[in-house]
């Protein structure tokens, strides 16, 4: 397959992953998703199996036990029945039953404590490359103001980077001094997670302090401190899609677009402005501003 018709073929199974994560809350068929992908009904359950490394059905009940696993942890207080419904099952016990076989844990336990490192496991697929045009990703230059935010430090394995952003969510609602539908939310990542040995990579959680906190954390169980985002100039470029694939419209910008920029970069790594974080949007829609600081 020469590389123009293996795009083509590429781009129509992109189309099926957004379509299934866009009605997850409806019935989904062979027969709907062949005609998203215009494929052959009779043909398209094994050129999927063949493309992702999976049955269409098991795709399926694995992306909506992925949003249900984000539930659990994101909205400790929400009703398990609510959770199961919305995944599809008639009741929480075949919940709880699907849950534990894929995962290993009941999603009690996943709530308490959840194992991101082996959740992650589950939701890489072969054939699911990231095909974003990124020779047409527009990058723009801006200048930032300096930010004071609260900041959650995570140090170990970015597998279990998740576990630190649930702590941090946790300080936001309870202290008031940054509301995510309000303030924005900020990643720093100080090492490359690809190159840095687990246990020395860090990654600092942000969020935007409101003005009543005047730049002041007080002390609290989560160990949230105060830090500044420093202001200057900045390569700006955004993200749309999964956070696992935003490697790639990072190392976009320094394999491509910085050597011919003429741009020199500045004592602070690249970092994340995570956008909508109030809304709920399927993987493929959700958007991350990518901010490479200039001199």
């Amino acid at each position: 397959m020469n590389s123009e018709r293996q795009q083509l073929y590429t781009r129509r199974f992109e189309q099926v992953f957004a379509y299934i994560e866009q009605h997850l809350d409806s019935p989904l068929t062979v027969e709907q998703l062949s005609e998203v992908a215009c494929f052959s009904r009779f043909h398209f359950h094994r050129q999927f199996s063949q493309f992702c490394g999976i049955s269409i059905s098991r795709y399926i009940k694995l992306m909506r036990l992925k949003r249900a696993s984000f539930r659990l942890v994101s909205n400790p207080q929400e009703r398990m029945i609510n959770i199961a419904l919305d995944a599809g099952f008639e009741n929480p016990e075949s919940f709880s039953r699907a849950f534990k076989n894929t995962f290993g844990l009941t999603p009690g336990e996943f709530r308490k404590a959840p194992v991101w490192v082996d959740w992650h496991v589950h939701f890489q697929f072969p054939g699911r490359e990231n095909q974003q045009r990124l020779e047409n990703m527009d990058v723009k230059i801006i200048t930032v103001e300096p930010m004071d935010v609260a900041v959650l430090e995570h140090l170990g394995d970015p597998m279990l980077v998740n576990n630190t952003v649930a702590n941090f969510i946790e300080w936001r609602k309870a202290s008031g001094l940054s509301d995510y539908t309000t303030q924005g939310t900020y990643g720093v990542p100080y090492s490359d997670p690809a190159t840095t040995p687990g246990e020395e990579f860090r990654f600092d959680v942000c969020g935007e302090l409101s003005l009543v906190a005047k730049g002041v954390v007080p002390q609290n169980p989560q160990g949230v401190i105060g830090k500044t985002l420093p202001g200057g100039r900045c390569a700006v470029v955004r993200h749309v899609g999964a956070y696992e694939r935003i490697s790639d419209s990072v190392y976009y910008l320094y394999r491509q677009w910085l050597p011919q920029s003429g741009e020199e970069l500045r004592d602070f790594p690249v970092y994340f402005r995570y956008l909508e974080l109030d809304k709920n949007h399927p993987e493929h829609a959700q958007q991350t501003d990518i901010l490479l600081p200039l001199k």
